[in-house]
Order: C-alpha cells, then structure tokens, then sequence
C-alpha cells in the first residue's frame, strides 16, 4: 500500500464529507498514518494540490470520462484528481507511476470494479494532456466565477488578476519572535543550528520569514516556546494597536490566539490581557499556546462575543478580529474558495453585532481595532463605514503603520486592505477607531 497516496485520498474525503479545515484534517490523518517526514511532505502536497486545482482537474478529467465526474462515487473522483494532479502538475512524479498507483488506490479502497475505469481515463489523459485548453480563467486558476466577479467588481481587474494568480502559490512561512525570552537576531541565530534558514521579514522588527521550515513544531525553539507562526498581515494588526505594558487589553474572538500571543509580547508581559473564544476547545489552544510561551498574563475564557453574558471592566486596547469568510487566507485553505457564495450574506451583520458589542469594552480615550482575514467590501469597509456612522462616541484614528505597509489611494487613513498579490502577506483588512474621551 502507498501510504503517502493513501493517506492524501483519506483526507481529502474527510474534507469533503464533513468540511472540516484543511489543515486540521491532514494534520490528524498523517498522525493516523504514521507518516515519515518524505512521505508526509508528498501527501501534504497531493492534498493541497488537488483541493487547490480542483476545478482545473475536474474539467481535464470531463475531456476524457463518458461519465460527468461530478456523478462518480466521491472516492474514485478523488481518485482520479489524484491522478490527474500528479499527471498535469507534478513532474517528478513518472507518469507510469501515477496512473499505476491510482488504480492500485481503488483497488485497496474497495474500488475493484472502478480499476479499470480509473486506469482508462487516466490513460486517456495522459495521451491527451498536450492538447488541452482551458475555456476561461475560472477553469485555468481554478477560482469559481462568482469569486472572480466579487474581486474584479470591488478591487478592479489588475488587482483581481494579481489575486486569481497567486491562488496556488505557497503562502510565506512567517513567525512572530517571543520578545519576552529572546530577540529575533538570538532566534535567527538559533534556527540556522537547527538547519532552518530565517531572513528579517519586511516592516516588523520581531519577524522572520522561514526557508522551507519543516515540522515546525518539530524544533526544539518552538517547543521552548521562542516563537510562534504567526502571518505578517496578522502581526502587523497587534502591532498598530500599540498595546503598552501595563495596560488592559481584550482580544474579543482570539482563537487560535496567535494575536493575543504578540499583544502579550508587546507588553512585556506586563498588564493583563484577556484572550476570549466561544468554545472551550479552542479556548484551551489559547492556553496551551501561552503556557508554552511563557505569556502568564493572557487570560483564556469562554465567551460568546455577539451576545456576552455580561459587562467587562472597560479596557485600553480592544481587538475585535471577526469571524468572516475566509477569503484572504485562500493560500492556505483552498477549500474555502469553493463555498457557496450565499454563505457570505450574514456575516456582515454578524460582524457589525460584534463590532458594537466590542466597542462597549472600550474605555474613553481607548482604541478599538476591527480586523477580518478576507477580501469582501460588505465585511470589511461597509462594517465599519456602518460603526462610524452609528457610533458618534468614536472617531476614526490612523492607523500607525511601518514603513512598507500604505492605505491604498482612496482608502481612509484608519483603514487598510492588505492583499497577498501586493503586500506579500495574507489577504487581510483592518479599521481603527478611538473612543472619545470624557470632557472635564
């Protein structure tokens, strides 16, 4: 049995029949597996290249199947985007090898008397890979139209076509330095003896970019608890909160908890930072995860942030990084690319309902930081366009931003869209808003 190709088809199906995040579910199934290090790199890269190129293959297997693909079995679909993927986009993989495997894979995955289908189309395409064409983009980059549309209708074509473009390229591998243990030329320093070359990530003093890292919780200065991976885009929304040490600082929806982790090291881990989450399972990630950094004074607790039980002692800094859709982090998660465009149409509210509920933890003359991971208008400038409008006891306050980083021209000075095509970081935005201070 191929493991590696075994384990990327388990996977993916888990993906598929329960929607589960990427990452999370191959995670858990090269545990389960028991991958070596080569093998894992290979199913790590199958799963992500099939869910990345998922409507490329499906086209390119429609060509050469009598049957639609989108009625086979989920298992030999899979299947054949596995091999497809390997036939159409990995070189180093003979083609012998990845139409044999394949029908091994269904042979071992009670699949018999799919065998020889697989074995057909897959021949099939490889005879007639040099003359395909794609139709359209959508088919070419493998981005669903509405997507396509979204972005070119909000950000403008060149900005829409930078982004369809670097959907499949490998997202930056970058971590945030744990000032209260170290400093980030010692972790430098560190992860080269470690075999991991780290290069000073633009903008931000207390980040590194990391060369084809590995496990990265492998490393013993992860374990020590020197670092966490954190993206740039999320580092630079603690940073330009500017929490100072001994302040009181809130962080509303925290899970994983990445930037509660850098607020805490931004204070020195002086003061006292309250780090909240709906669930208690990732309520305890946010504890484990300051355990390990030596972060004693983030404090991890269950609450629902659109509709909390009760009222907080108000605090200086308050990050209100909503839940959203996803779509500037699609690098990293192709599969949410694939959603339905009509899960979008309640988060706005949402968002808003959380964004009001936020701004009531805000002591007068404290600041209130509106974040979301994605590249949709309606979550993000409409939001909080919507909270200056209906919160006169605010003001929008410019954002502090490192040499490097810049509004876009036409966008407000409290406000920015990062975009994974320009700034090299996730798809991201970000509005800061400061709470007016009581008269005398």
């Amino acid at each position: 049995m191929d493991r590696a190709r075994t384990a990327a088809l388990h996977a993916l199906l888990q993906v598929d029949e329960n929607e589960g995040y990427s990452n999370l579910v191959l995670d858990k199934t090269i545990g389960k597996f028991s991958l070596s290090p080569r093998d894992a790199a290979f199913s790590s890269a199958l799963f992500y290249g099939v869910l990345e190129r998922r409507l490329t293959l499906d086209y390119a297997l429609g060509c050469f199947s009598h049957t639609p693909v989108e009625r086979l079995s989920p298992q030999v679909r899979e299947i054949l985007r596995l091999g497809a993927y390997q036939l159409l986009f990995l070189d180093r993989v003979p083609d012998s090898a990845a139409v044999n495997e394949s029908v091994e894979l269904a042979k071992e995955n009670r699949q018999k008397k799919a065998a020889g289908f697989v074995n057909g189309v897959l021949r099939a395409l490889l005879r007639g890979r040099e003359n395909l064409s794609w139709p359209d983009d959508s088919i070419r980059y493998s981005c669903p139209a509405w997507l396509m549309e979204l972005w070119r209708d909000s950000y403008g074509a060149p900005a829409a076509e930078g982004l369809v473009r670097c959907l499949s390229e490998t997202p930056p591998v970058c971590v945030r330095v744990n000032t209260v243990k170290t400093t980030a030329e010692e972790l430098q320093a560190r992860l080269e003896q470690e075999g991991v070359q780290a290069r000073p990530a633009p903008g931000l003093p207390s980040a590194l970019l990391l060369e084809k890292p590995g496990a990265v919780a492998a490393l013993p200065s992860f374990q020590e608890g020197l670092f966490h991976v954190q993206d740039l885009s999320s580092q630079l929304a603690a940073a330009v909160l500017e929490a100072r040490p001994g302040q009181r600082v809130i962080d509303v929806c925290a899970a994983p908890g990445g930037k509660s982790f850098t607020l805490a090291e931004e204070m020195k881990n002086q003061g006292r930072l309250l780090a909240f989450d709906k669930y208690r399972g990732k309520v305890r990630l946010i504890a484990q995860g300051a355990a390990r950094l030596g972060l004693s004074i983030v404090e991890a607790a269950v609450r629902d942030a659109a509709a909390p039980p009760q009222a907080l002692e108000p605090a200086d800094r308050v990050l209100c990084d909503a839940p959203c859709s996803g779509l500037g982090i699609v690098r990293r998660k192709p599969e949410i690319r694939y959603k339905q465009k009509s899960t979008l149409d309640s988060l706005p509210d949402l968002q808003y309902r959380i964004l009001c509920e936020s701004a009531r933890l805000v002591k007068p003359g404290g600041r209130l930081l509106y974040s979301t991971c994605t590249l949709n208008p309606a979550e993000n400038g409409e939001v909080a366009a919507r909270f200056q409008r209906e919160h006169p006891e605010f003001s929008p306050a410019p954002l502090p931003l490192p040499e490097g980083f810049a509004s876009a021209v036409g966008e407000p000075a409290h406000e920015i869209t990062l975009f994974p095509s320009v700034h090299g970081t996730d798809g991201f935005f970000l509005a800061m808003f400061q709470k007016k201070a009581v008269e005398a």
